[in-house]
């Protein structure tokens, strides 16, 4: 057995969400169009604003029908939001144009004034930057914890405590959340909850079944695959599932039926690029880690990262994407060695099935923790390339980095 065979977590029943089946048959099958006469493979694109109904009865009942109007949804929405519940065993599912709207959406369906929200101190950025500008003005009060406080959220919590977020693991520093020892605390005070499961592509964490309320992904990433759409799911429990949708409905927040067809196309190969990020990926952590200019792999996969525990206890995988701190080094050799690269792409977002590589500043979102490594702090997402090729580019970055 290699490195990577003994790192990984067995990927194999990754899923029994629907009975017996597996992620993979699951996402091949559902959400597809049925019935007795013939059809295509895939279901079609419909666009459409105004729907007609073929009777004033039908038309006086339409807030009771599924498809009454474009902006809230068409066949090739609706096929996308089943796929997305189906994986993510949600009630319901709301979609939003991207990431950051879905985030919006769901800080602002329970934004209350004078109510208070908890997150994560290593959360992404644009939800930060959210909940300092929208929910602020809305009298909501925040308070940024260390995200691996566990338990201990009981000390922050208050009667006005409305939501609390959560991120695992962490954006750019990939902290793992304890999120049992969390939910242990809120839920019988009835604090609603909401994940951003972006991550694990919500393949190989299953919040909703653990007790968050709110799944989140932004779909832009392993969902689409393919670095080609903007897309943000909200996957529900029957709970909150009618709170958020009617809010994400008052903002007029909507998909186009192209966004969609491609999100569910994307979603049919998941499992199985999920499966090959997680081996690139640890084989690429696992390879950095014994590497001189590397100070320090953040990595939940890996046997020495402090999440490692609560991440085998969590997840049944690993995506792509983590971090490393690289040793002291001048900007202009750090500049050589992402220059001269030719497998890694430099740019913001991730998880399609191209590698990136770009230097982060996690301390610039921090406030309730502190982040101060003595070298650069850098985000890898591993493609879908050939490990030893994206280790080869690698090894002549670090070459260029010492200057030689």
């Amino acid at each position: 057995m290699n490195d990577v065979e003994e790192l990984s977590v067995s990927l194999e029943g990754v899923a029994d969400m629907q009975d017996t089946e597996a992620a993979e048959t699951l996402l091949c099958h559902v959400a597809r169009e049925s019935g007795a006469q013939p059809h295509a493979v895939n279901p079609s694109v419909v666009h459409a604003s105004t729907i007609l109904f073929p009777t004033l009865a039908a038309f006086e009942a339409r807030k009771s029908a599924r498809l009454r109007y474009g902006r809230r949804g068409t066949a090739t929405s609706f096929a996308l939001e089943d796929a997305v519940s189906a994986l993510e065993g949600a009630a319901g599912t709301v979609l939003a144009p991207s990431g950051a709207s879905a985030i919006a959406a769901a800080l602002l369906a329970f934004a209350e004034p004078g109510r208070h929200v908890l997150v994560p101190d290593n959360v992404y950025g644009p939800c930060r930057h959210g909940c300092e500008d929208l929910l602020r003005r809305f009298g909501v009060e925040v308070t940024y914890y260390d995200p691996v406080i566990g338990g201990g959220i009981a000390a922050l919590l208050r009667p006005e405590t409305r939501l609390i977020w959560l991120e695992s693991p962490g954006s750019q520093t990939f902290e793992v959340q304890d999120i049992p020892a969390i939910l242990a605390q809120t839920r019988p005070r009835g604090i609603v909850s909401v994940i951003d499961n972006t991550w694990s592509g919500g393949l190989f964490l299953k919040p909703l079944a653990m007790g968050v309320d709110i799944s989140l992904q932004a779909a832009t990433k392993y969902i689409s695959g393919h670095s080609d759409l903007m897309l943000g799911t909200l996957a529900c429990a029957a709970t909150v599932h009618d709170r958020v949708r009617a809010h994400a409905q008052r903002l007029g927040l909507c998909v186009g039926p192209d966004d969609a067809y491609l999100a569910l196309r994307g979603l049919r190969t998941l499992a199985v690029r999920m499966r090959q990020h997680h081996e690139t990926g640890l084989t690429l952590a696992a390879w950095l880690a014994a590497r001189p200019e590397v100070a320090r792999v953040m990595h939940p996969g890996l046997p020495d990262d402090p999440g490692h525990g609560l991440w085998r206890a969590q997840f049944t995988g690993a995506s792509g994407l983590f971090g490393f701190v690289l040793n002291p080094v001048e900007k202009p050799r750090l500049a050589a060695m992402m220059d001269g690269l030719r497998l890694f792409g430099m740019g913001s977002s991730w998880g399609g099935y191209e590698s990136l590589l770009i230097p982060t500043n996690p301390a610039a979102l921090r406030s309730a923790t502190r982040w101060a490594p003595e070298g650069q702090t850098m985000r890898l997402h591993a493609g879908l390339e050939r490990a030893e090729d994206l280790i080869a580019d690698l090894e002549q970055g670090f070459v260029r980095l010492g200057g030689e």
